[in-house]
C-alpha cells in the first residue's frame, strides 16, 4: 500500500467509529471497490451533514453515532435544499459549486446503498424512503469549460524546455542578492529540475511522483512504475512511460541523490529533502513539491503555473501527437470524457499554430 493510502486508511479507521452504524456498513461494502482516500472523503462529507442535522434540530440524537435511520427517512426536499444553501453560504469554509455537488453525490451514494442494496433481517431495505433519489446533481465542469479556464495558462512547445533550464540555471541570477535562497537553490536545483522534467515528460500526478521509489525507475525502457489514482489494487504498479528528454535529468539527479541528500540505505524514496534539524534525507512531501513549483513559476513570470498545470501542459502536447485513448492511458484517466479537455485545448493550439504560419508566410 502506498504511503498516502496507508495514511488515509489509518485516518478512515479512526473516523468511522464516530459514525452511525449504517455508515460503517456502507464503508465496509465499498472498501473492495474504492480506495481508502475516496472513502475518507465520503466520511468527511457525512460528518459535515450529520453535524448540520444535529445543529438544525432535525434529529434528537445528541451524538453522531446515535442518529437513527428514521431521521433520514423523515427528511424533506426542503431540508436538502437548506443543507445545500448552508454549504454555499456559511461564513467559514464556504464551498464551491464543485465541492457542493461532490458532497451531495456522497450523500446520494449512501442513501442509495441503504434503500436499494442493504437489507434488514426480514429482507426489507434498511431505508424505506430515499429523499436523495429526488436530488439532481448537475455536472459543474464540462471538458470544454475546463479547457477554457486552462487556456493561456499552460507551457507550450519551447516554453517547456525554457522552464526546466530556468530552474537549473537562470533562477540563481534572480535571487543573487538572497544568500539563503541562493544556497537552497544550489543544493536542490538538479533535483527540482528533474522533478519538473519528469512531470513535463510523463504527465505524472503529484501523488504518483511523491510515492516513487528508486527501484520504480527503468531508464533503459524509459518507464516508471506507479500506483495509479483510483486503483485499489496495492499489489500492482502501472508502468508509465516518459520521454527521452527526462532521461538526462534523471541520470544527473540519481548521480548525486545519495551524497547530496545523505540518503540512508533504508530510504527507498526517489525524491528526497533534508528537513530542518535533520541529518538524513527523507521522502519529499506533496506540499513541498507543490510549493517548489510555485516558487519557480512566480520568478519565471507565470505565477498561475502549478504541478497540475504542468501535467496539463504535457497532456496537451502529447495529445497533439497521439489519439484520445493513448492520452487517456498515459494520464491514467478512468474515463475518456476527462481526456476530452485536451481535444478542446489542442483545437485552440492548432488554430494559433496556423495563425503563426500565416504570419510567417
Amino acid at each position: 500500500m502506498n504511503l498516502q493510502k496507508k495514511k488515509d486508511r489509518e485516518e478512515l479507521d479512526r473516523r468511522v467509529p464516530g459514525m452511525p452504524w449504517y455508515v460503517e456498513k456502507f464503508v465496509n461494502y465499498k472498501l473492495p471497490d474504492l480506495s481508502p482516500s475516496s472513502l475518507l472523503e465520503y466520511v468527511r462529507d457525512y460528518e459535515a451533514f450529520f453535524s448540520w442535522l444535529m445543529a438544525e434540530g432535525l434529529t434528537s440524537a445528541e451524538r453522531m453515532t446515535d442518529i437513527p435511520l428514521v431521521d433520514l427517512e423523515r427528511l424533506h426536499m426542503d431540508s436538502v435544499d437548506n443543507f445545500r444553501m448552508f454549504l454555499a453560504t456559511r461564513t467559514e469554509h464556504a464551498n464551491s459549486r464543485t465541492t457542493i455537488s461532490r458532497k451531495l453525490s456522497s450523500l446520494r451514494s449512501l442513501f442509495h446503498y441503504l434503500s436499494q442494496i442493504a437489507e434488514d433481517e426480514e429482507f426489507y431495505p434498511l431505508l424505506k424512503r430515499n429523499v436523495m433519489a429526488k436530488v439532481s446533481i448537475k455536472r459543474t465542469h464540462k471538458p470544454k469549460d475546463t479547457a477554457a479556464k486552462l487556456e493561456g495558462k499552460l507551457l507550450q512547445e519551447e516554453e517547456i524546455a525554457e522552464f526546466i533550464r530556468y530552474i537549473k540555471e537562470d533562477y540563481a541570477h534572480d535571487v543573487a542578492t538572497n544568500k539563503q535562497a541562493l544556497r537552497a537553490h544550489e543544493l536542490n536545483r538538479i533535483r527540482d529540475a528533474c522533478i519538473v522534467s519528469l512531470i513535463l515528460n510523463s504527465g505524472l500526478r503529484v501523488s504518483e511522483l511523491v510515492n516513487l521509489n528508486v527501484d520504480d525507475l527503468d531508464l533503459k525502457k524509459k518507464l516508471t512504475y506507479v500506483y495509479r489514482k483510483g486503483k485499489n489494487d496495492d499489489t500492482f504498479k502501472t508502468p508509465v512511460y516518459f520521454r527521452q528528454d527526462a532521461v538526462a535529468d534523471l541520470e544527473e539527479y540519481l548521480s548525486q541523490r545519495e551524497f547530496r541528500y545523505k540518503a540512508p540505505r533504508r530510504e527507498k524514496a526517489l525524491f528526497l529533502a533534508v528537513a530542518n534539524g535533520k541529518q538524513e534525507g527523507s521522502r519529499m512531501t506533496k506540499r513541498a513539491i507543490q510549493e517548489m513549483v510555485i516558487k519557480y513559476a512566480k520568478r519565471f513570470g507565470k505565477p498561475y503555473l502549478s504541478v497540475h498545470k504542468l501535467r496539463h501542459s504535457f497532456a496537451t502536447d502529447y495529445y497533439l501527437r497521439n489519439d484520445l485513448y493513448k492520452t487517456q492511458e498515459q494520464l491514467g484517466h478512468a474515463s475518456p470524457e476527462t481526456t476530452q479537455i485536451y481535444a478542446h485545448l489542442t483545437d485552440k493550439t492548432m488554430e494559433q499554430a496556423i495563425d503563426r504560419q500565416r504570419a510567417d508566410d
